[in-house]
């Protein structure tokens, strides 16, 4: 099985989750292990649908100011607190300020309400 690069852009697992599962849809993928493991992967941490996860991304680029790759990178993790917050950000070559971390997770907060 293969599949044809149509084109190329930053997406959060929730996004690739959906994208993948409709793509593999009627198909036979039991004897393809990489594309089963990573169906698993999508299975057991993409916690919201993709629709949600694109609207939270441009809102951290728009309101927040981040890249699209470091919104990609928080929806990712959805973190709950501005501590587990910082450790994503730790990496980045920019200092957040705590005002700006409680902003992201309020954006992430009214996006997905009680969904988690």
């Amino acid at each position: 099985m293969s599949f044809k690069i149509i084109n190329k852009k930053t997406i959060t697992i929730h996004e690739a989750k959906e994208i993948l599962t409709k793509a593999v849809e009627g198909m036979d993928v039991e004897s393809d292990q990489l594309l089963l493991r990573t169906l698993d992967y999508l299975n057991k941490f993409s916690k919201i649908d993709g629709q949600t996860a694109r609207k939270i991304v441009n809102r951290l680029v728009s309101e927040v100011g981040l890249t699209e790759e470091e919104a990609v990178e928080v929806v990712n993790i959805l973190p709950n607190t501005v501590e587990e917050l910082r450790s994503v950000t730790n990496g980045w070559r920019k200092m957040l300020k705590t005002e700006t971390l409680d902003e992201m997770l309020k954006i992430i907060s009214e996006e997905i309400g009680g969904n988690r």
